[in-house]
C-alpha cells in the first residue's frame, strides 16, 4: 500500500511516497501534479481542504490545543474563510474576512500567503472532492511519533528529533540523500510525518480532531495524522 505525503515549498510542493519502510521524496510542481502521483491510496496534504465561511474551524482550535502544552500552537495557522480566495490583493482579503466573521476576523500576512495554494486545492479536488485527500498536520504526528519532542523544527535539536522520529517508522536518511536538488530538510521531513499520517488514515488508525462539519463544498473540516 503506497500513500503519500506532500508539503508546501515556495509555490512548489514536495511529496513523500511511502510503501513500507521505502519512501521517495518528489518535487512537485503543483496540485495537479500531487494528485497525478500513480498507485496512491491516500494523500496526506499539510493544508486547509474544508473551509469555514462565516468563522473558526474546530479542527485548528482542537489542534493548538493538542500542541500548546509542546509549545508548538502557533504553528497552527488561523484557516481563511472560503470569501478570502475570491482575490489575491491582501487589503481586500482582509475586508472580506471582516464581512464574513462575527466578531470580525482578518487573516495573518502569513496565514495569506497561503490562500493561492488553497485556491489550488479546493479546485483540483473537484466535485464531489477527491476523498482520498486528506488534510493533515506534520507537528502533531511527530508529537504522536515522539512525545517528549518540545524542539522547534528550525533548530538543530529539534531536526535532529525529528529524524529520529521518523527512523522508527520509515527509511528515511535513504530518502533525503536521494532527495530532489534543493529541497530543504525540514520541508521533507514534513513531507515524511504527512505520509506517515496518510498511513495511518489508510490503515483506519489514524486520530483526527474536529466536530464533523463540512464545508460549502462538502470538504470535512478535520485534520488528522
Amino acid at each position: 500500500m503506497a500513500v503519500l505525503g506532500v508539503d508546501g515549498w515556495r509555490g512548489r510542493w514536495v511529496g513523500a511516497l511511502l510503501d513500507g519502510r521505502s519512501v521517495r521524496l518528489l518535487d512537485l510542481a503543483d496540485v495537479a501534479a500531487v494528485l497525478a502521483v500513480p498507485g496512491v491510496d491516500v494523500v496526506g496534504i499539510d493544508m486547509p481542504i474544508g473551509l469555514a465561511d462565516d468563522g473558526v474551524r474546530a479542527c485548528d482550535v482542537a489542534a493548538r490545543d493538542r500542541l500548546r502544552p509542546y509549545g508548538a500552537a502557533s504553528s497552527v495557522f488561523p484557516t481563511p474563510v472560503r470569501a478570502v480566495l475570491a482575490t489575491d490583493d491582501y487589503a481586500e482579503a482582509r475586508a472580506l474576512s471582516r464581512a464574513a466573521t462575527n466578531p470580525p476576523r482578518a487573516p495573518s500576512a502569513q496565514s495569506f500567503q497561503l490562500v493561492k495554494a488553497i485556491r489550488a486545492l479546493d479546485r483540483a479536488l473537484g466535485e464531489p472532492p477527491a476523498g482520498h485527500v486528506v488534510e493533515v498536520h506534520p507537528e502533531l504526528a511527530f508529537r504522536e511519533l515522539d512525545p517528549a519532542l518540545r524542539d522547534a523544527k528550525v533548530t538543530a535539536r529539534g531536526l535532529a528529533r525529528r529524524l529520529a522520529a521518523l527512523r522508527t517508522v520509515m527509511d528515511v536518511d535513504a530518502a533525503l540523500l536521494e532527495a530532489p536538488p534543493r529541497v530543504p530538510a525540514v520541508d521533507a521531513l514534513d513531507a515524511c510525518a504527512a505520509a506517515w499520517s496518510a498511513r495511518r488514515v489508510a490503515e483506519g488508525t489514524a486520530e483526527c480532531v474536529g466536530d464533523g462539519a463540512v464545508d460549502a463544498r462538502d470538504r470535512p473540516m478535520r485534520i488528522c495524522w
